[in-house]
């Protein structure tokens, strides 16, 4: 069996704004929060954190602070995947050399590629260094599925260890579980098919919601991990209103205005992100609390 990087919550976490750049100081209010509440791994420059629209620099400095400040609590997984190869693997080498604990690459977007091509780019990416890597497939964003088959042949790179699984059919979760079984560790991309990816072999989530409430989801999963199956599938149903809230308008516009209103001054999403209507405002307000 490969290394796994971490059971249980990852949060996928929002990077906080001012209109001249990274807010390093509710950044870091963030990562001890999140850390305070038992969260189990940090995501750091994903698609909730606005990558992006991020400079190359900015990225880089948010790396390298998330990793100090963490110092060794918890792991820190660079987003550091891309749609142009050589790009990716400069910033994963740089995430290496700044002491990140693995890596999230996604699929190419945009210009995309073939399965074939995904197998290519991904292990040259993981050939150019030594920290574990979590795959990213996510569709409905970057137009790219990784299938299966694609998931087993990567799964003998030896330093691809898991995939954070957010295409939404639980069929192809259960057909990469079966093919790939302990060579390839599944997270849930999808906040509200934790418990269902759990029960086919996964062990834990990449989550939006953590970033409101990381004791609840780490909970939620460890329940499940460790018999509980009926308090963690009442905490996944119970959530799911907000959990669909928080997709209301493209990630992370509802959750950024969330975690404003829960006391975190995260500022606005960029262009071409914009911040969340009045309507939905009210109703994220009224689904803002969960049993902790």
């Amino acid at each position: 069996m490969k290394k796994v990087i971490f059971k249980g919550c990852g949060t996928a976490l929002a990077t906080p704004f001012t209109e001249d750049g990274v807010n390093f100081e509710e950044l870091r209010k963030m990562i001890e929060f999140q850390i305070l509440e038992g969260v189990d791994s940090l995501i750091i420059c994903g698609t909730t954190g606005e990558s992006s629209t991020m400079s190359t620099e900015e990225k880089k400095a948010v790396i390298e602070f998330s990793v100090k400040i963490a110092n060794g609590r918890v792991p820190i997984i660079a987003g550091t995947g891309g749609n142009n190869t050589k790009e990716a693997i400069s910033m994963s080498k740089y995430a290496e050399s700044v002491g990140a604990d693995g890596l999230l690459l996604v699929t190419p977007y945009y210009n995309k590629t073939t399965q074939q091509g995904l197998i290519a780019h991904f292990t040259k990416i993981a050939e150019s260094v030594k920290l574990p890597i979590i795959l990213y497939s996510v569709q409905s964003r970057t137009g790219m599925n990784i299938e299966p088959e694609t998931c087993l042949a990567l799964s003998k790179v030896p330093n691809i260890v898991a995939i954070k699984e957010a295409s939404g059919n639980i069929s192809q979760v259960a057909e990469i579980a079966k093919l790939c079984q302990d060579e390839l560790t599944i997270y849930s991309g999808n906040d509200d098919q934790i418990v269902p990816i759990l029960s086919l072999g996964g062990l834990g989530v990449i989550s939006v919601l953590s970033n409101l409430y990381p004791k609840f989801v780490h909970e939620m999963v460890m329940d499940y991990l460790t018999g509980n199956w009926q308090k963690a599938c009442s905490s996944q149903l119970n959530a799911l209103p907000l959990i669909k809230a928080l997709f209301c308008e493209v990630n992370p516009i509802p959750v950024k205005y969330a975690l404003n209103r829960i006391g975190f001054n995260c500022g606005i999403p960029r262009l071409p992100l914009i911040e969340l209507s009045d309507k939905n405002k009210e109703r994220i307000d009224s689904l803002l609390s969960l049993e902790q």
